[in-house]
């Protein structure tokens, strides 16, 4: 642990390097930072300092340092740090999962026996000395830009094997699975994504993903604990939220950017999701980065 914080804290300092590992990300604040939504593509991330709380809904996740979370889906998830300070920052680490790497893993192995997964597409859990030691070996390529090409793919390749044998292993075997649950509503999301400023129909998502709209809507609630519309509503919002710090004035407009016909409903939607209107929510914002800053 102590080698993995003192790595994250140098990598996320320092500037450009000659090589950098695909998709990977290390992450450093001193701050506790607000609520803040956003779609979170499948991940596993690991807290090596402080403390983050995740939304999913009415679920909340709480995890901090020797534990991850592992996202499985596209889920909307509003995340805060809620542990950090100047002299001892919040350090995490973060790698795509890879469902292709998944599925390979998957074959190698040979048939196993476990409990299907029953839950949301995400959990948490603590991080081993094996799974440890594999992400501070990633991080120590980088000091030998030459290594990564060479070496990168197989530890990678390891953290998803470790990940695939730790206590979220029924979870995570899912993306790798073709038929299972989590990839059908993977389709669904993927169709809600392409649409979510348009007005849909659960008949025709149900048509495109080839299930019946009662087994589309007790998957999909299953795996993101939500109806489609539900994840539709939350995706416009937060994307609207994202648009509205940066333009705090322009609320109609955004409003009718993300699919609303009417600035009232935006309003009052907005105001049940975040708990103050839209204006109101992106200015309180825009004054907590001037004090931190």
């Amino acid at each position: 642990m102590d080698e993995l914080r003192s790595r994250i804290a140098r990598l996320a300092v320092s500037g450009p390097r000659p090589l950098w590992i695909e998709g990977m990300q290390v992450f450093s604040t001193g701050y506790v930072t607000e609520p803040l939504g956003g779609i979170t593509e499948p991940v596993f991330a690991l807290v090596a300092q402080g403390a983050k709380r995740s939304a999913l809904g009415d679920h909340i996740f709480d995890y901090r340092a020797g534990q991850y979370l592992v996202v499985t889906i596209d889920l909307p998830l509003t995340s805060q740090i809620t542990h950090a300070t100047p002299t001892e920052p919040f350090l995490a680490f973060g790698l795509p999962l890879q469902p292709a790497l998944i599925a390979q893993l998957l074959i190698e192995a040979g048939p196993t026996a476990g409990r299907p997964h029953g839950g949301p597409g995400i959990a948490t859990s603590d991080a081993d000395d094996k799974l440890l030691d594999a992400v501070v070996r990633l991080l120590r390529l980088l000091d030998e830009p030459r290594d990564v090409p060479v070496l990168a793919h197989g530890v990678r390749r390891e953290i998803h094997w470790r990940l695939l044998n730790g206590p979220q292993a029924a979870l995570v075997r899912q993306i790798g699975l073709a038929d299972s649950r989590l990839a059908l509503v993977a389709r669904a999301i993927g169709w809600i994504k392409t649409r979510y400023d348009r007005v849909i129909r659960i008949d025709d998502l149900a048509d495109d993903v080839g299930v019946s709209v009662s087994s589309l809507n007790r998957h999909f609630r299953a795996v993101t604990a939500m109806s489609p519309l539900q994840y539709q509503k939350q995706l416009r919002l937060q994307k609207a939220r994202i648009q509205l710090i940066a333009a705090p004035h322009d609320v109609a407009a955004i409003g009718y950017a993300v699919g609303y016909d009417s600035p009232s409903q935006f309003s009052r939607e907005y105001r049940r999701m975040f708990g103050s209107p839209p204006g109101q929510d992106a200015a309180r914002f825009q004054a907590a980065a001037v004090v931190q800053e």
